[in-house]
């Protein structure tokens, strides 16, 4: 039970479940991709959709739990169509894989929603170098979703329907380094701090799903992208802080959202009508919210779009 909570513009607060945004919504004929489904608010969002009748890609680290996820899923959805594909987003190599497979199957693609993440780790690099919240948290997606770009630009033609990227971020992008991005310092181990880490690398989700929408714009496509909160959740994200996981344990279901909750946001950007046209946007508890001065920075997003572009590029694959 969220305890703080009153209803939005939208109709729908904090309350709010992923079932209940999604009512009366029919997604047959629409295909998603879903990162990070194996668990948590990954896992919700990809068994609402599944309800809704999209057809699921749940892309995810973990094959084996991945499949127990979509045997789950079908468990209780008997038309659910649901697939797993392996994704590790913290390799470059594996999210070109990805890709590849993906878009060799020849299926369409309506709605990508970067799910998956970390969350305050300890200094780690990923294996191509690049600090690991970072790297998951935003190249990871950043790639993914200029891999799978005409896939989406071909959907939106032939089927004349919106196609919609949906950057999961968080209110902690508000609390990142004084800087934002630490550019020249991305793999610094000097100051790094484990939740400022957490908070660029949500900012740069905002960001990138800012710039995205500025270029969808420019080129006249029929494409969106928007960025959100999903809320406080009891998940394993906290599982590198034993202290902060305590206090979710002892009052998670009173100070917290519910995964039922928390993929609310997620699947009303993804799927509901109200957000038809709406881009470089950001949400929480599915209404429009306020992010910050430096998620807002034109010229910030443009940076960032830059630089990941360079690192990249740089990585051996």
């Amino acid at each position: 039970m969220w305890l703080f909570s009153r209803k939005g513009a939208s109709g729908f607060s904090a309350n709010s479940t992923a079932e209940e945004v999604t009512q009366g919504i029919d997604g047959s004929g629409l295909t998603a991709i879903v990162t990070g489904a194996s668990s948590g608010i990954g896992a919700e969002t990809a068994r609402v959709l599944a309800l809704r009748g999209v057809h699921v890609i749940m892309a995810v680290r973990n094959l084996s739990a991945g499949n127990e996820v979509k045997e789950t899923i079908i468990k209780e959805v008997s038309k659910a169509r649901v697939d797993a594909m392996e994704l590790d987003l913290s390799s470059i190599t594996s999210v070109r894989k990805f890709a590849l497979e993906f878009n060799s199957l020849g299926l369409p693609l309506n709605v990508l929603i970067n799910n998956a993440g970390v969350m305050a780790t300890p200094f780690m690099l990923s294996k191509d170098n690049i600090e690991l919240q970072f790297a998951t948290n935003h190249v990871g997606h950043f790639l993914l979703t200029n891999l799978l770009l005409e896939t989406m630009k071909e959907t939106a033609r032939k089927s004349s329907q919106e196609g919609r990227i949906v950057n999961v971020s968080s209110r902690r992008h508000k609390f990142t380094y004084p800087e934002g991005i630490r550019f020249s310092k991305i793999n610094d181990q000097t100051g790094y701090n484990s939740l400022s880490a957490y908070g660029q690398s949500k900012l740069a989700n905002v960001l990138h799903a800012n710039e995205l929408a500025r270029r969808f714009q420019e080129e006249k496509v029929d494409i969106t992208a928007n960025s959100l909160h999903p809320g406080a959740i009891a998940t394993n994200l906290f599982r590198h802080h034993s202290f902060v996981s305590g206090l979710v344990d002892a009052l998670g279901k009173h100070m917290m959202k519910n995964v039922e909750q928390g993929a609310a946001t997620t699947c009303f950007v993804a799927l509901h009508p109200d957000v038809k046209g709406v881009n470089g946007r950001y949400y929480g508890n599915c209404n429009l919210a306020e992010v910050s001065s430096q998620a807002n920075d034109l010229q910030l997003a443009k940076k960032l779009w830059d630089f990941t572009m360079t690192l990249i590029g740089q990585c051996k694959t």
